[in-house]
Order: structure tokens, then sequence, then C-alpha cells
């Protein structure tokens, strides 16, 4: 990321609630769907990593329910890498790596981190510019094995437009905080994705009027 982009109050939620482990609310309100939609979509043996881990509650959900999976959270902030780590520890999960330090938009990652089976990324997109977006994304494609899968969730527009009034003050926040940052279109999405070489599977719906796009990397 060439610089941290600045954030409206609203898009910070992580709470300090003492000691290492940091709290979401956030994160505890979406964790059961977007475990739901792993089991669906993710494959249930192999490599998995997480993108931008943030406190650590989802990865714990995500490895609890596909435990043949062998998780890698990863961050680049050195207090919620702290926090997975607790959150991991706590729950007792053997299949979850340490959490890694990294950048998902920083370029040429994706080598150091192949192969994987399955990559997961939640919540980032529209905090992030469309060019660490696009560089997000074909680092996870660099990253992902043959016949792997991606996973991005979060909040988009649709063919251009917000479609619901809280979407359209929170997209307004984050661009009056940095003009450079706000939600993707979907399409854009798609067009990105297949840049890359990545096949759509499919877009899900999801509750609080999210998207999940799930595309996979061709088999050799």
């Amino acid at each position: 990321m060439t610089r941290p982009p600045q954030l409206p109050p609203s898009a910070s939620v992580a709470h300090d609630n003492g000691g290492a482990k940091l709290h979401a609310p956030a994160a505890a309100r979406n964790s059961d769907a977007l475990t739901r939609l792993l089991l669906d979509h993710a494959p249930r043996i192999g490599t998995a990593l997480e993108l931008a881990s943030g406190t650590g509650q989802h990865i714990c959900a995500f490895a609890a329910a596909l435990p043949a999976l062998h998780w890698t959270p990863s961050e680049p902030d050195t207090a919620r890498r702290a926090s997975i780590d607790a959150h991991v520890a706590e729950a007792g999960l053997k299949n979850v790596a340490p959490a890694a330090m990294l950048d998902a938009t920083d370029p040429n990652w994706g080598a150091a981190h192949f192969p994987k089976d399955l990559i997961v990324l939640v919540n980032l997109l529209h905090l992030i510019p469309s060019n660490d977006a696009r560089t997000l994304i074909e680092q996870a494609a660099a990253a992902l094995a043959q016949g792997g899968t991606l996973i991005l969730y979060g909040p988009f527009k649709r063919c251009g437009v917000l479609t619901s009034a809280g979407d359209a003050k929170f997209d307004a926040e984050l661009r009056t905080a940095d003009p450079a940052i706000g939600y993707k279109d979907d399409l854009d999405i798609a067009r990105w994705l297949s840049d890359v070489a990545l096949s759509p599977i499919d877009t899900v719906e999801m509750p609080a009027n999210n998207l999940a796009f799930i595309a996979g990397k061709p088999p050799s």
C-alpha cells in the first residue's frame, strides 16, 4: 500500500477489552454467515490463507468449521497480529499458524505464499484505493494453487449503483475521509478477476446488503 488510507470513525470498530485480544462487533455479527458461505464453497482439505485477518475472530470460526484445512491468518498491523494469535490460542485451534505479517496490497507477495487451496478476504476492498484492490486480486491469483478458490466479501456497488441508504451514507463517509477509497463496483470486480485468469464460480448475496465473489483458478 503506497500510503495508509484515511478512514472515518465508522470504519474503525475494533475495541480493546484488555489484554492482547481485540473485538470487532461487525466480525461477531457476520461470522456465522461467512462460515456458512465457506462451508458451501471452500475446499475441505488443503491450505488456506486469510488476508487482512483483523482481530482474529473470523479465523477462529473458519478453522473450527473446516478442521482439515490448515489456515494462515495475516495482517500488517502488529497489535492485530497479537490479537489474532491470542484468539487462536484461547480457542485451542491446532490448524492455525501464527499470524503472518502481510500487507495484501503490496506487489509480489503472491509467489511467497503459493500454493494455497483457498484465499479469503473479508471487508477490505472498500477501504483501499482501486489500484491497491487490483494488486491484491492479482497477487491472490498468483498465490492460489491450480484449482484453488478465492472468496472476496464486503459491500459493493451493483452496476455502478449504491442500492441502500446505509451504503450510500457509508460510502460518502469513506470518500469524504479519503477520496481514493470507497465502494468498488461489482462489474469492476468481475473484470479484475477475469484479468488475472480467475474463473467466476458464483456471486452470493449476503446479509446486510453485502456480496461474496467466489472465483477459481482453473486446473492446469
